[in-house]
């Protein structure tokens, strides 16, 4: 290295550029904070329920229609039931519904788009192939996904399976819709262009080149759905058509369905805040995680939103420069000395 360069600034890991980007964008941190404090609730919700949950979903007790208390944190019904309990109860049930429900769309509708976007050539198999999955596609979307599960849910009976699959068969074209469409804006770039004309097969352009660059908003559309599913599911649960409640599973939606058919909400409010709060807390929690995530995967927003935070960072101190060394023996009669001035010294 040459005396008086700068070292060059070594690149940032993963890591780092996700702590920046959090960083710069406090909503997006909140969001993964929320996410990671629901994932782990759940997770000790269904490894040891006791450390956090100290009543059974049916189990009664003396205090009824107490209100919110240090023994009863979100009170209790006329039964003496208690709702903290039976919400946490009911935390890993609608956490798992929405990532069954939105990750099985994801893998279903993505392949299908997939297929729809990279093989539409016409006069091909592939490309009838690619029409006919379209043509299904419109079907679906031209009918409202929740009048639609509604109407699937009465044929395939009531229960949280069938209304499971319900959801799920209203739910997987909005993914095709999505990836067909990325992927039409990335097959014709020139990587993909080149790799053809290199002789890639047509399989691994689509795995390798296509499919990676697609991932990004497959990524971030999955996370934002896992809330839209939720509200689905719980849409649908407080009909009537989906989970019962009081029961050995409790839900969401089933309870806030419960609390107002017998009337006690309006004298007793926090039977139904507590099992919506909870909603409403789980959707926004994912909903700021996704526009996190979207600002993190996009190339551009990452960038400036590293830029953002290293400018406020004071820049390392370069040494100063060393001027070179000037010779007396070099210098010749009437040449520029070092600042500039004619040397008008005489010789003998």
């Amino acid at each position: 290295m040459a005396e008086g360069a700068t070292p060059a600034r070594r690149a940032d890991g993963p890591l780092t550029v996700f702590w920046r980007v959090l960083r710069a964008n406090p909503l997006s941190f909140i969001g993964f904070l929320m996410v990671a404090i629901i994932g782990v609730t759940a997770l000790i919700v269904v490894v040891a329920p006791s450390l956090i949950i100290p009543y059974g979903p049916l189990q009664q007790t003396t205090a009824r229609n107490a209100a919110p208390s240090w023994q009863h944190l979100f009170g209790t019904d006329n039964l003496g039931r208690d709702i903290y309990s039976n919400v946490m109860l009911a935390l890993p049930l609608d956490l798992g519904i929405g990532f069954a429900i939105a990750g099985s769309a994801l893998i279903l509708g993505g392949g299908l788009g997939l297929i729809a976007g990279f093989y539409d050539t016409p006069g091909t198999f592939l490309g009838w192939l690619s029409i006919s999955i379209m043509r299904v596609t419109d079907i679906f979307l031209s009918f409202p996904s929740l009048i639609l599960a509604l109407a699937l849910t009465r044929v395939f009976g009531l229960g949280v399976g069938p209304t499971v699959l319900a959801i799920l068969i209203t739910w997987w074209p909005f993914y095709v819709r999505l990836v067909r469409g990325e992927v039409l804006a990335v097959k014709h770039l020139p990587y993909v262009n080149a790799a053809r004309a290199a002789g890639v097969s047509e399989n691994r352009i689509l795995l390798r080149h296509v499919l990676r660059n697609v991932l990004e908003p497959m990524i971030v559309y999955f996370t934002l759905d896992v809330g839209t599913v939720l509200v689905t599911y719980s849409t649908i649960g407080f009909i009537g058509v989906a989970s019962k409640y009081p029961g050995p599973s409790p839900e969401w939606g089933a309870m806030l369905a419960f609390y107002q058919q017998t009337g006690s909400s309006n004298i007793y409010p926090w039977l139904v805040l507590a099992p919506g709060a909870a909603i409403f807390i789980t959707v926004l929690a994912f909903s700021l995680l996704g526009d996190g995530l979207r600002d993190i995967l996009d190339p551009r927003t990452r960038r400036a939103f590293v830029r953002s935070t290293t400018s406020h960072e004071p820049p390392a101190e370069s040494p100063p420069p060393v001027a070179a060394p000037v010779s007396e023996a070099t210098e010749s009669p009437g040449a520029p000395t070092s600042l500039g001035v004619i040397d008008t010294r005489s010789h003998t």
